[in-house]
């Protein structure tokens, strides 16, 4: 069963028919491509949709075309491009339901997480929608009867690579505010979901009357990546994913000068100090560990707890693990769909079967069907172990127990990640003092680690990334660059 087609656009036509996609390339406009690819649904294996899959040379021609475009789209008058974009909004909060099934099928998320990224995708284009009126420049001082501004100007095209886990919001996040900046996009989601996290980005745009050329979607595997981190006319890569592809991709880019936003995978650390109610604390940190399976750069990937309450908060963490239901969440009503295939569920439990022989303890979980991972705690964890050391990514939570505030700091700072960090005390104080210590790009108190907004500068330090940030006013850092400019009223006549 193909999720359902949404309503009719303007041209008479089902916005979401698979038609319109089928063996192709939104590459200046909807064409075929020399290799289809086939889209599996995680929790069934059977076929979606089939769409085209992009080369090299692909790569090249978009963003030949991508350039040849940004002049004029940048010129375009700001009224006249914000529209669009208010435009797309609509179009998202218009087609939400045929989207949401669209996303529940091909990442094997439960709804309510489609709902996120929808409400997100909204935010976020509005946002860059109020971009085009926000000031871009500075005036600055200057003697002799000169001028003198600081403008932003946009970087001409702009690559972006996303990632399968949240395709439509960490692929439009990028998208949007790189066209509101006045540059053009090309865009290649990961091949597993290019239709929630590219062809559905297409389809919007073009409904919301996009000029041709402004924006190309390119499925693709690792070589159409590397096309763009070499090609002249792309001056910038916005890249989201895990940390090894992030270290290829910036080396890549570097070659030739670009511009890199590197956002990349985590082992974010859930701190519980002893004052913590723990209740929410078991709350806090099974929210953080299993949402959508675990597969986020968010998941809270180590938790610290201290040792006179942690044998209550696994216990509790553990209960809550055994009874959430696991299923396919298009056909069942699940707190946890599958994982989005074979090789990382292999990998998922390679992890957990490796440090439960290093010496950690299973308090729930361990086990598969499919796709389909169970909730797990693992406990007794310990610096050394898998689970402690990498990114899971996947629905496992690792329980850490500690002594003093200087133990849990130590035990924090023993990754090489710097995403998001918890702290959960009854002490508002307390957990701020014990944050200042550990260097992290996001901060939660009395929350766990998983939370964005459209309007936040979101990104991390460390391996976790390289500074950049998306959303906000990072945005105007992102996808523009300065330009000094001074004016005089005439020409200067200078000794030479």
């Amino acid at each position: 069963m193909q999720p359902k087609e949404a309503s009719m656009g303007s041209n008479d036509i089902p916005f979401l028919n698979t038609g319109i996609w089928n063996g192709k390339l939104f590459l200046s406009g909807w064409n075929t491509a020399g290799k289809a690819h086939e889209i599996l649904e995680p929790a069934t294996g059977s076929v979606l949709t089939r769409v085209g899959m992009a080369t090299p040379e692909d790569a090249a021609e978009a963003a030949k075309r991508a350039r040849a475009a940004q002049a004029a789209w940048a010129a375009l008058p700001y009224e006249q491009r914000a529209a669009i974009f208010r435009k797309a909004a609509v179009i998202i909060e218009r087609e939400s339901d045929g989207m949401t099934q669209w996303i529940v099928r091909e990442t094997g998320c439960i709804p309510p997480k489609a709902g996120v990224e929808l409400h997100m995708a909204v935010g976020i284009l509005n946002e860059a929608a109020a971009m085009v009126t926000q000031p871009s420049g500075l005036v600055l001082p200057s003697d002799g009867g000169r001028i003198s501004l600081a403008r932003r100007v946009p970087h001409g095209v702009v690559g972006v690579i996303s990632p399968f886990n949240f395709p439509l919001i960490l692929s439009i996040r990028a998208v949007a505010p790189a066209l509101a900046a006045g540059n053009t996009v090309v865009l290649k989601p990961d091949p597993h979901t290019p239709i929630t996290g590219g062809y559905l980005i297409a389809r919007v745009f073009e409904e919301a009357g996009l000029p041709k050329d402004c924006l190309q979607v390119l499925p693709g595997g690792a070589d159409v990546g590397q096309a763009m981190c070499a090609d002249p006319n792309i001056a910038m890569i916005s890249f989201t994913g895990s940390t090894g592809a992030g270290r290829s991709v910036g080396e890549q880019a570097g070659r030739t000068l670009k511009k890199v936003t590197l956002e990349l995978g985590g082992k974010n650390r859930l701190v519980i100090l002893d004052d913590a109610d723990v209740d929410l604390a078991a709350s806090c940190a099974a929210w953080g560990c299993y949402l959508h399976q675990g597969q986020i750069c968010m998941t809270t990937g180590v938790i610290l707890v201290h040792e006179k309450i942690a044998a209550k908060v696994t216990e509790l963490l553990a209960g809550k693990a055994s009874h959430l239901p696991v299923g396919d969440p298009a056909t069942q009503q699940v707190a946890l769909g599958p994982l989005i295939n074979e090789r990382q569920r292999d990998r998922v439990h390679g992890i957990v079967q490796d440090s439960i022989k290093q010496g950690a303890k299973l308090a729930a979980g361990g086990t598969y069907e499919g796709n389909f991972y169970k909730p797990t705690v693992l406990t007794g964890v310990k610096p050394g172990m898998r689970c402690f050391e990498e990114e899971v990514f996947g629905p496992v939570a690792s329980v850490v127990s500690f002594s003093s505030e200087d133990e849990a700091v130590e035990l924090a700072n023993r990754t090489e990640y710097g995403l998001s960090l918890g702290v959960i005390s009854a002490s508002t104080s307390r957990a701020l003092a014990l944050a200042a210590r550990i260097p992290t790009g996001l901060l939660h108190i009395n929350d766990q680690t998983v939370a964005d907004e459209p309007h936040i500068p979101f990104g991390g330090r460390g391996s976790s990334g390289n500074g950049g940030r998306h959303g906000g006013p990072a945005n105007w850092e992102e996808f523009t660059q300065w330009q000094w400019v001074t004016i005089k009223d005439s020409a200067p006549r200078y000794p030479f």
